[in-house]
């Protein structure tokens, strides 16, 4: 786990609901026990700056650090993916987008990485699409200076037969079971009530590596899947240990929070 990647698991998971904002100390003392060093996290909070995620705050605990609007809007997004808050019917329309030529290939492939991110997949190199609108698409395409032709549409033809030709629905599956049994071990390295510390890092590691599933799982409907999907096994899995060990994670953040006020105050 890199120290850019612990903060936005971190911001995400517990700082958002908290104002958003944390002093530096605090984020410090919080990745510290994750075996991310205090340079390491100054470091990834300068580049978090210099991309539009975090923003320079003064709080009562000294220098710290808010979520940008966008950054806001990413993280509220994550989110409603991670633990599945809005469960949508799908009207079965798919999303198609047609985008213009990218000629310099770095910009093409930051491009695909985030429209991956977003939900859609590749049927050729210009045409994306995806079961559903994703809210972030307007921004990624300012960001980017690019254009594209958008269309609601019917699949003529078997829904699931296109999905699976869209995405590799084996690999997300086998993705899911390895996940599922690497994440049983690690929750049983804890007993069933594990001091304050032991659970922000079981959790923030559960959480970190359930959160790269953003950039595999394009959230299908369950029509598009099938009967047995693993990947409803593993959120299961991932709902009920997550749920368990969050009050210890709030305390210790808690905790981290207020050390470093009290620091501050000294």
């Amino acid at each position: 786990m890199n120290a850019r990647s612990a903060l936005f698991d971190v911001y995400g998971d517990h700082l958002r609901s908290r104002g958003g904002a944390a002093p530096v100390a605090s984020l410090v003392a919080m990745l510290a026990p994750l075996g991310i060093s205090a340079p390491a996290v100054r470091t990834a909070i300068s580049r978090m700056v210099r991309q539009g995620w975090l923003t320079p705050v003064k709080l009562d605990g000294g220098a710290g650090y808010a979520l940008s609007d966008r950054a806001e809007r990413r993280l509220a997004d994550a989110a409603r993916r991670i633990y599945r808050t809005e469960p949508e019917e799908w009207d079965r329309r798919w999303h198609l987008l047609v985008v213009e030529r990218i000629v310099e290939r770095t910009a093409r492939e930051r491009l695909r990485s985030a429209l991956t991110y977003l939900g859609y997949a590749a049927l050729r190199e210009d045409t994306w699409v995806s079961p559903r609108a994703s809210g972030e698409l307007d921004s990624l395409l300012e960001t980017e200076g690019v254009t594209c032709r958008r269309f609601f549409a019917l699949h003529d033809g078997n829904d699931a037969q296109l999905a699976a030709t869209a995405w590799d629905i084996q690999a997300l599956a086998r993705s899911y079971e390895q996940w599922l049994a690497d994440a049983a071990a690690l929750v049983a390295t804890v007993g069933a009530e594990p001091p304050d510390r032991d659970a922000f890092v079981v959790r923030s590691r559960l959480v970190h590596e359930w959160r790269k599933f953003l950039f595999k799982d394009p959230g299908l409907p369950h029509e598009l899947l099938p009967q047995i999907w693993p990947g409803q096994i593993a959120a299961g899995f991932f709902d009920s240990s997550a749920d368990r060990l969050l009050p210890g994670a709030r305390r210790y953040v808690d905790a981290c929070l207020q050390g470093s006020a009290l620091t501050m105050q000294v």
